[in-house]
C-alpha cells in the first residue's frame, strides 16, 4: 500500500529492500521497492544513488517525496546509511541477501536459529563459535566473520561521512581512497582530503572542519584555502598567483596574511606549491610552463633548408591563387621548425593551410593534423582533405594508466604536426602535445589571437607570439571575395571597435548579417522563436542541427539555461512540458567535460537518439554514446550555448543574444568570437546598447604566465 506524503519537505525514511527494480551498470543510480520499517503493510519506491544494495538490506534514507506523471510518488534519496538489523527476521534477511560472501538463505536461518538476536555480534567477535553450526569449518568461519566485519565497518564509515554532509557518491570516493582510515583522515585534515578527492571542494572541507573542531585560524585551514585559491585562479586562466594576489584572495576567505605566509612555506616544504620569487604555482602548472618553454625553444632551433623547396611550393599552389604573404607562409612552414600562422576571417588562413599540407607532402614529410575540438578537427579535414583528429585522440588516451599513450617515451610518428585553432591551447594541453612531438619534428600553429582566450590556465599562442620565438606569419589582407560577406566585414568592424553593418534589407549575400533590436527579455524570446522559423523557411536551415543560439552567460532570463528551456519547448515536440530541462529524444545536447574513455570531449555536440532502461543514447558525429542516469550531469541542453563553449566550432547560422544583463561579460573578443562562428548567416538579437558596448570594450583577458619570459630565456640557453 502506498502512502500519501507532503511533497518537497525533506524526511528520513527507513525501509527494507524488497525488490531491486533497476540499477545502472556503475551502481550509481537505482530504483528499488522498499517495505517501510515499522509499517509492514506499507511499501514505497526510492530512487537515487543507493550504493550496491541487495534485497534484504535495510537503509535509512534522507530525501524528498516527489510525484512523477508516469511513475507516481517516489522517494528521491539525497543520502543514506545502511542499517544493521536487530531482530531475528531482519538478521536472516540481511545475512541471506547475498551481501555477505559465504552465506545463503538456508545458512542464514541456521545461524539465527543457533545464536538468535546475537548472531551478528557472535560472527564479528567470536567467529570460532560458528563451527557450532553444521557445515562451517575454521576457514569458512573466519571468511564469514571478515565479510560481516567489513560490511559493519563500511556502514559505520558511511554513517559518519553522511553525518558530515557528504552524499553517497562522495562518501564512496572517500572510502575507496582511504578505506577504514577515512574517518580518521577527515578528522585530521579535511582540507587535505579536498585536494586528493575530486568533488570535495574547500567549502565542503570547511564545513567538515567546523564539525570536527578545526578553528578559522588553524594552519590546516590556511593551507586548504591557499590551495583552493590557486585552483580557482587556474580556472580563471592564471598559471600562478603573485604573493599579494594570493594574500588578498585568501583574506576574502577570512584567512589572515600571516597564516597564508606560513601556509605557503609549509606547502612548499611538502611539494604542494612551487615558489619562484613572489610567484606561487601549483606544481603541475609550474612543470607544464617550464616544459612548454623548453620544447618550443628546441623546435625553434635553426634548421637545414632542404632541397626541393621551390618545386614543393609550385606543386602545392598549382591550382591555388595565393598572395605573396600566403606563399611566404607556405615556404616558412617548410624551412622552420616552429611557425605561427595567424589572421582574421577572410584573410585566407584555410587556403594557406591547404597549401602547407600539400607542400609538406611534396617533400615526402609525414604530417599529422589536429585541433582541440572535434568540430574544429572535422573542419580541418574538410579544408585539406587530409585526416585530422582531436589532440586528445591523436595523443591516444589510455584508460588503464589515466594518461596519454603518446609522450616523450613514445612520440608521435610525424615529421610535421599542424594544430588548427591553436588560440584554444592552454598550458596543460600544450604540455601534453609538445611532450609527444620529437625535437627533430616541426610544428605549425594556426589560430586567431583576437578570439577569446582558452579555457584553463595560460594563453600559449598569445605568449608565443609575444616572445618573438619562432617564425610568425600574420595574414592581414581581406580578399575581395571575402569582402562580399557581411559576416567578414562585420568581424573586422568589431575589431576596430565599431558595430557591424547589417546586410541591406531585402538583400541576400554570401554571408549575411542582420541586427534585430529588442530590450524586453520576453520580447527577445518571442523574436528568437519567430526568427528560427523564418531562417528555416528562407534559408532552409534546420533550426536544431544547423542553427546555434549563443549567449554570453548561463544564468538570467536570457542566459543559456533560460533560452534552452524556451527552445526545448519550441523545437522539440516530444519534450514533456512538465519536465522541461530533462533530456528527451531529439534534444540537442553538449558534452560538458572531457571523457577520454568514451572519446567525447568538452564542447562536443550531439542529439539524443533514444532513452531506454535508464540509459540515454546520444548521437555524436555518427557514433552512439551511452549515458547512465548518474552521468547525465556530463550533458547539457545545447539549443543555446555560451560563446566560450563553441570556440573552435563553426555553424551554418548563428543567433547571438545580447542584453544589458550580460554587461559584466560583454567585450570585443566575445562578440568577435560569436560572429565568426557563423559561415552563412549571423543574427545579432537584443539590446543595441549591449551590442555597442561589447564592440567598444577592448577588454583584454590577462593571464598570469611567465611563458614568454621562459621562452626567450630558453632560446638564449638559460634554464
Amino acid at each position: 500500500m502506498s502512502r500519501a506524503a507532503p511533497l518537497l519537505r525533506e524526511e528520513t525514511v527507513e525501509g527494507l529492500v524488497e525488490e531491486l527494480v533497476f540499477q545502472s551498470e556503475d551502481g550509481r543510480f537505482s530504483v528499488a521497492r522498499f517495505r517501510r520499517a515499522g509499517r509492514e503493510d506499507e511499501t514505497f519506491t526510492a530512487i537515487g544513488d543507493l550504493g550496491q544494495l541487495a534485497v534484504g538490506e535495510t537503509l535509512r534514507m534522507q530525501g524528498r517525496w516527489q510525484k512523477h506523471a508516469v511513475y507516481g510518488e517516489r522517494f528521491r534519496v539525497r543520502t543514506f546509511t545502511p542499517v544493521v538489523p536487530t531482530t531475528k527476521e531482519g538478521i536472516v534477511r540481511y545475512l541471506g541477501s547475498g551481501m555477505i560472501q559465504g552465506i545463503g538463505p538456508r545458512l542464514a536461518e541456521r545461524l539465527v536459529e543457533r545464536f538468535g538476536e546475537k548472531t551478528l555480534e557472535v560472527i564479528a567477535t567470536q567467529s570460532g563459535r560458528l563451527r557450532e553450526v553444521d557445515g562451517i569449518g575454521p576457514a569458512r568461519a573466519e571468511a564469514i566473520a571478515e565479510a560481516v566485519r567489513a560490511r559493519r565497518d563500511e556502514a559505520e564509515a558511511l554513517s559518519f561521512l553522511h553525518a558530515l554532509g557528504l552524499g553517497p557518491a562522495l562518501a564512496r570516493k572517500v572510502l575507496q581512497r582511504y578505506g577504514e582510515d577515512a574517518g580518521r583522515v577527515l578528522r585530521d585534515d579535511p582540507y587535505l582530503v579536498a585536494e586528493q578527492v575530486r568533488g570535495i571542494g574547500f567549502r565542503t572541507a570547511d564545513r567538515i572542519g567546523r564539525a570536527v573542531g578545526i578553528g578559522p585560524d588553524d594552519p590546516r585551514r590556511a593551507a586548504g584555502a591557499t590551495l583552493h585559491v590557486l585552483a580557482r585562479a587556474a580556472d580563471d586562466g592564471h598559471v600562478f598567483l603573485e604573493r599579494p594576489e594570493l594574500i588578498e584572495a585568501t583574506r576574502r576567505l577570512e584567512v589572515p596574511a600571516e597564516r597564508v605566509e606560513e601556509a605557503v612555506d609549509t606547502l612548499a616544504g611538502r611539494g604542494l606549491v612551487i615558489v619562484e620569487e613572489d610567484d606561487i604555482y601549483p606544481p603541475p602548472l609550474h612543470l607544464a610552463e617550464r616544459r612548454v618553454a623548453e620544447r618550443l625553444a628546441k623546435l625553434a632551433r635553426p634548421r637545414v633548408v632542404p632541397d626541393g623547396i621551390d618545386q614543393a611550393l609550385k606543386t602545392a599552389t598549382a591550382d591555388l591563387t595565393l598572395s605573396e604573404r600566403q606563399r611566404d607562409a607556405v615556404r616558412t612552414s617548410m624551412t622552420h621548425g616552429l611557425m605561427v600562422l595567424t589572421g582574421g576571417p577572410g584573410t585566407g588562413k584555410t587556403t594557406t593551410v591547404r597549401a602547407i599540407v600539400r607542400a609538406q607532402r611534396a617533400l615526402d614529410r609525414r604530417i599529422l593534423l589536429c585541433a582541440p575540438t572535434g568540430r574544429a578537427a572535422k573542419r580541418l579535414h574538410e579544408a585539406t582533405g587530409a585526416e585530422a583528429k582531436t589532440i586528445h585522440r591523436m595523443l591516444e588516451w589510455n584508460p588503464a594508466t589515466g594518461g596519454f599513450q603518446r609522450g616523450a617515451r613514445d612520440p608521435l610518428d610525424a615529421e610535421v604536426v599542424l594544430v588548427d585553432e591553436a588560440s584554444m591551447l592552454n598550458v596543460q594541453l600544450a604540455h601534453s602535445l609538445l611532450d609527444a612531438i620529437a625535437p627533430s619534428s616541426r610544428l605549425v600553429l594556426v589560430g586567431d589571437v583576437d578570439q577569446l582566450p582558452p579555457v584553463g590556465p595560460g594563453q600559449v599562442l598569445r605568449e608565443l607570439i609575444a616572445s618573438e620565438v619562432g617564425a610568425l606569419v600574420r595574414l592581414e589582407e581581406v580578399f575581395r571575395q571575402a569582402q562580399r560577406s557581411a559576416i567578414v566585414r562585420g568581424a573586422h568592424a568589431i575589431l576596430r571597435g565599431a558595430m557591424p553593418e547589417p546586410t541591406p534589407s531585402g538583400e541576400r549575400g554570401e554571408g549575411d548579417l542582420f541586427v534585430v533590436k529588442a530590450r524586453d527579455p520576453e520580447r527577445v524570446g518571442e523574436l528568437l522563436c519567430t526568427m528560427l522559423g523564418r531562417m528555416s523557411q528562407t534559408y532552409g536551415f534546420d533550426p536544431v542541427r544547423e542553427v546555434q543560439v549563443l549567449a554570453p552567460m548561463r544564468r538570467g532570463p536570457l542566459g543559456t539555461e533560460g533560452l534552452n528551456a524556451l527552445l526545448q519547448r519550441h523545437l522539440n515536440a516530444g519534450a514533456d512540458p512538465k519536465r522541461l530541462g530533462s533530456l528527451f529524444e531529439g534534444d540537442k545536447v553538449m558534452q560538458l567535460r572531457n571523457d577520454y574513455d568514451r572519446d567525447v570531449y568538452n564542447g562536443d555536440l550531439g542529439t539524443v537518439s533514444r532513452v531506454e532502461g535508464g540509459i540515454t543514447y546520444v548521437n555524436v558525429d555518427g557514433r552512439e554514446v551511452k549515458y547512465p542516469v548518474k552521468e547525465l550531469d556530463n550533458l547539457a541542453l545545447a539549443y543555446a550555448s555560451t560563446i566560450h563553449k563553441v570556440q573552435g566550432s563553426e555553424f551554418p547560422a548563428v543567433v547571438v543574444v545580447l542584453h544589458g544583463a550580460h554587461h559584466v561579460l560583454l567585450s570585443r573578443a566575445l562578440l568577435y568570437t560569436a560572429v565568426t562562428r557563423a559561415k552563412k548567416l549571423v543574427v545579432l538579437l537584443g539590446d543595441p546598447r549591449a551590442m555597442a558596448r561589447a564592440a567598444r570594450n577592448a577588454l583584454t583577458y590577462e593571464s598570469n604566465s611567465r611563458l614568454a619570459h621562459r621562452l626567450r630565456r630558453a632560446v638564449r640557453g638559460g634554464a
